[in-house]
């Protein structure tokens, strides 16, 4: 069962008005943040020496809140563990957690900052928000009391969420979203019992959130879009970059356009643990985005988008992602294809030995069709066309079909699969396609340096992932990454 909360749907009236003073279009902000991490004792802070660590990254944000609202931001996204990290136990949170409480008690903490004190946190970020004239998203920790009549109550007698919370222009507490799917180090935090289902309306669109690890499962991402229909995702994360079809900047992009559907994601920065990229994605691509793995330096995104990204002119049609690959014949034999592993995943991989031609490669179900003309065949570098059909089981469970085109990290076939951030070879033209099981495929180009291709590649009705006129630089991956919800484990 799904959590529908109650203050997320709208009277009638009131969607008539926002509809009747709607803005078509508006401006967006993400921050990637460095956060000012704090010292791992392993026991726990006061009460105070938390704050103080809390103010000196809300001091960060604020600049940041300032400089959005001056270019005109309608709302900015702050990345998940933005105000306080992430290196933490149960106990060592406690003192950075507030009691969030549900947005239904119309409550501005900015204005009244006792109503639910201690929340200094709470106000500070009602007042930026308030203060700037515009919506802030945030990620702090929410405590609820719970007693011993509850089998599941943690010793300490609280469930410990990570949680998102979105203040609007007047300072209000609109949105309270608590992360469902954890990642596996997040053992400081609960999971709330079922999957909550966020959304709130604005003048400018409707929004849905969740956070990080949430966009790779069905709840809440997939239902906060398919079934509410919101216009924009709210997104703060710590996403750990991970080649070649993981990184964050190609990855959020692509469910972007898969999901047809704008994405803000505030990504945290910390090159050590590979953490950066953040942007402002629509439907039809990205309008910003930000990958550094060189300085350890914050940066702010700003960008326009469309409120209503489905009435654009603009908005990628419908797409039958098997119709191409299931309507021709196996483009080449499988007496060549060997064995890879890519993030842990054993793919069916085939090499291209020539500067042009077709490609076929198979897994279980799953054929991986792949057409192409590199502008030149250079020896000192090897790509392979990949299939994998199957369940992933490293940090979480979940089932992939992927189609993918990759520069392996060296000559040597065995390198096939493992990271590689830079390529040489461009490609004049490529045609991509797979006979998917899923309806929920997420299409992917990667150029050298990990950088996007936005307006150069295009997808087809039929399921074909095209080149526009070649690539404006060397090419890394071209992928179609499938995730088929129906076959992950209960």
């Amino acid at each position: 069962m799904i959590v529908f909360q109650p203050h997320v749907y709208a009277t009638v009236f009131i969607l008539s008005i926002l509809q009747a003073f709607a803005l078509d279009s508006y401006i967006a902000a993400v921050y990637e943040h460095s956060v000012i991490l704090p010292n791992v004792t392993g026991r726990p802070v006061s009460s105070e020496d938390a704050l103080t660590l809390m103010n000196k990254n809300m001091d960060v944000l604020e600049g940041a809140i300032k400089a959005a609202a001056q270019q005109g931001a309608h709302i900015i996204v702050t990345p998940e563990d933005g105000i306080y990290g992430w290196v933490f136990k149960r106990d060592t949170i406690f003192p950075y957690l507030e009691d969030i409480p549900d947005p239904q008690v119309n409550w501005i903490p900015c204005t009244d900052p006792e109503r639910f004190a201690p929340a200094a946190v709470q106000e500070r970020l009602s007042c930026m928000a308030r203060n700037n004239s515009i919506y802030v998203v945030a990620n702090i920790g929410d405590k609820k009391p719970c007693n011993s009549s509850d089998p599941k109550c943690p010793s300490n007698g609280h469930y410990q969420y990570n949680t998102n919370v979105v203040f609007d222009s007047e300072g209000k507490l609109v949105a309270r979203y608590h992360k469902y799917n954890l990642f596996m180090s997040e053992t400081q935090f609960d999971s709330p019992k079922e999957p909550e289902i966020v959304t709130f309306n604005t003048s400018f669109g409707k929004f849905g959130i969740f956070t990080c690890f949430d966009i790779l499962f069905h709840d809440p991402a997939v239902t906060v879009v398919s079934k509410l229909h919101v216009d924009t995702v709210l997104f703060p994360t710590a996403w750990m970059n991970v080649l070649p079809h993981l990184t964050a900047i190609e990855f959020h992009s692509a469910w972007a356009m898969g999901m047809g559907v704008n994405l803000l994601a505030a990504d945290t920065h910390n090159t050590s643990l590979a953490m950066t990229g953040s942007g402002i994605y629509a439907p039809d691509g990205p309008r910003a985005f930000h990958y550094n793995m060189e300085t350890e330096d914050g940066h702010l995104l700003v960008a326009e988008l469309s409120s209503l990204p489905r009435l654009s002119p603009t908005y990628p049609s419908a797409v039958n992602w098997r119709a191409y690959a299931t309507s021709v014949k196996r483009f080449s034999p499988d007496d060549r294809n060997f064995s890879g592993l890519i993030f842990f995943d054993k793919f069916t991989l085939t090499e291209l030995t020539k500067p042009e031609g077709n490609r076929t490669v198979c897994q279980k179900d799953l054929c991986c069709h792949f057409s192409y003309r590199m502008t030149e065949k250079r020896e000192d570098e090897v790509y392979v066309l990949g299939a994998f059909d199957g369940l992933h089981v490293v940090e979480g469970e979940y089932y992939l079909q992927i189609c993918t085109l990759l520069k392996c990290k060296s000559t040597d076939l065995k390198t096939c699969g493992q990271p590689v951030a830079t390529a040489h070879t461009r490609f004049e033209a490529f045609s991509l396609s797979g006979t998917f099981g899923t309806s929920y495929v997420f299409p992917e180009v990667l150029l050298s340096g990990v950088q996007l291709a936005p307006g150069e590649f295009q997808v087809l009705s039929d399921g074909r992932l095209i080149s526009q006129s070649g690539t404006s630089k060397p090419v890394l991956t071209v992928t179609l990454f499938g995730r088929w919800y129906e076959k992950d484990p209960p």
